[in-house]
């Protein structure tokens, strides 16, 4: 199978987790939450689907968890507060330097991290609004500081969080994100 014919299922996998409504179901802001959203769009396509991963890994130079501490890194993540959009952001962008999966990590904690802010705040990200080059580079210096992440994503909230335009289209600009194109 193609990588554009595994995103294209995973697509339709994430669309349906939202219209079923599953993914209201999931714990929000833990790592069992993640590996279920994980699982729900990668089943049947990564044979790693919602498992943890148990090599180092890298991307564009800049280097993951390393493996040795990943266990620990995610129990602190999950501890890590989440009442404000400040925290939301703070724990986002740890769980992002952690990388848990072998691949499909940004897919999965970007509707990770929608739940965050639609069960706490209610509200969702309109990464419709969101370039791929501004969301990239954002991302990018997020290790170093965050400010530049939160500005982005606070200009882009949306109290529609069961706007089904806002949501599927989301996912559309996601997996853009990562390089699929329709």
């Amino acid at each position: 199978m193609t990588q554009n014919e595994i995103d294209r299922l995973s697509i339709e996998k994430a669309k349906e987790l939202f219209a079923t409504k599953r993914v209201y179901d999931i714990e929000v802001g833990t790592t069992t939450g993640l590996q279920a959203i994980h699982r729900a769009l990668f089943t049947d396509l990564y044979p790693f689907a919602g498992e943890i991963r148990k090599l180092n890994i890298s991307k564009g130079g800049f280097r993951f968890a390393n493996v040795l501490y990943l266990a620990p890194a995610l129990e602190a993540i999950e501890k890590m507060p989440e009442s404000t959009f400040e925290e939301i952001i703070a724990k986002y962008v740890e769980m992002n330097i952690a990388h848990p999966f072998m691949e499909g990590n940004g897919r999965a904690t970007r509707i990770w991290l929608d739940m965050m802010l639609r069960h706490n705040l209610g509200k969702v990200v309109d990464w419709r609004i969101i370039t791929r080059e501004a969301y990239m580079q954002a991302m990018e210096r997020s290790p170093i500081n965050d400010l530049e992440l939160r500005f982005l994503l606070q200009n882009a909230l949306t109290a529609e969080t069961d706007d089904r335009d806002v949501i599927f289209h989301g996912i559309d600009q996601s997996y853009y994100y990562e390089g699929y194109e329709q």
